[in-house]
């Protein structure tokens, strides 16, 4: 099943969408928004599913499906919290920053608590406010949407509390980020509103693709038009979205529409440091970890940050070739 918001209100009205993103129908009927679906989860799902099922068939003949009229499945929700599963791109990045690495980022994940009233529309600019020396960055990501997660699950049982998954560009000043972390409090200024994809899917509709709490597909972007990354998100995942999850619980539960991220999908190549695509590699999910490889080789990194005018398309596809969740399909937008 197919999900997604359309702009409308400050919450989206949700629709179903059909299995190849070109036909959808409202669900109004059955649930609002998704957050009001997410609430009432037992009672929704069986009717949205028989719904979706209709349109599929074509019993429900729907209407033309356009990805520019959607916001994010969740236009602003209750929390966000982004986990770094691929500890390779923390190792990369960290060092990008001349910070070590302690051991245990490698058995206890990190996450940080992201903005979550203002997401941004999947076709919407990342507007800006000043020019580019705050770094901007894009981080293509997986996550998940959870149904109300008890204090304390087990990383086995959280999982059976995703409801849905979708795709992330999880903007990032990396200009900012140094001073923030300096003092010791975390994010905040350098991680702006993040967007999220079109449409998102319960896990079944992943269909083997999803195993253990990994989605086993590449992430592909394409910054200005041009293939910069495919790594696999189900490879050198450290922490499956069930740790994430049981890590995000451990002190406090977790409320119907929380979202968790994946952090930036990474690959290792060879126990090394990921390639570029032209050099034979799966390229990148974002900028910084681009610019750590030109470090180690060169002693500087060349690859700038993004400018004004910049593009970045982030998507994700079954192994028919079929878009899944829609694109992410950004410009960089100076502040009028």
């Amino acid at each position: 099943m197919k999900l997604a918001s359309l702009k409308e209100g400050r919450d989206g009205a949700l629709v179903l969408v059909s299995n190849d993103l070109k036909r959808m129908t409202s669900a109004q009927e059955i649930a609002p928004t998704l957050q009001a679906a997410l609430d009432d989860w037992k009672n929704c799902f069986p009717k949205l599913r028989a719904k979706a099922e209709s349109l599929e068939s074509g019993a429900i003949e729907g209407e033309a499906f356009d990805q520019t009229a959607c916001h994010s499945p969740l236009p602003r929700a209750y929390q966000w919290a982004d986990g770094s599963a691929y500890v390779n791109h923390v190792e990369l990045v960290r060092k990008a920053r001349g910070a070590e690495m302690p051991d245990s980022f490698w058995t206890d994940p990190l996450m940080y608590q992201g903005g979550s009233d203002s997401f941004l529309a999947p076709h919407d600019p990342i507007v800006m406010p000043t020019d580019e020396g705050w770094g901007i960055d894009f981080e293509g990501e997986v996550a998940v949407i959870t149904g109300d997660v008890p204090m304390g699950v087990s990383a086995e049982d959280a999982l059976k509390y995703i409801r849905l998954v979708m795709i992330v560009n999880d903007v990032s000043l990396r200009g900012l980020i140094p001073g923030e972390l300096a003092k010791g409090f975390g994010f905040f200024q350098s991680k702006p509103s993040s967007a999220f994809s079109p449409v998102c899917v319960t896990p079944n509709a992943l269909g083997d693709a999803w195993q253990n709490g990994k989605l086993k597909l590449p992430l592909v972007s394409y910054y200005n038009g041009e293939k910069f990354g495919e790594p696999d998100a189900g490879i050198d995942m450290t922490f499956d979205f069930g740790q994430l999850i049981a890590h995000a619980a451990k002190s406090r539960p977790l409320e119907a529409g929380s979202i968790i991220g994946s952090g930036t999908v990474s690959n290792k190549l060879n126990d090394g440091p990921g390639r570029p695509i032209a050099d034979g590699g799966v390229g990148y999910s974002c900028i910084a970890e681009i610019r750590m490889i030109e470090t180690i080789e060169t002693g500087a990194p060349k690859t700038p940050f993004m400018s004004f005018g910049d593009t970045i398309k982030i998507e994700m596809f079954d192994a028919s070739g079929q878009s899944i969740f829609g694109s992410i399909d950004q410009t960089v937008q100076k502040k009028g």
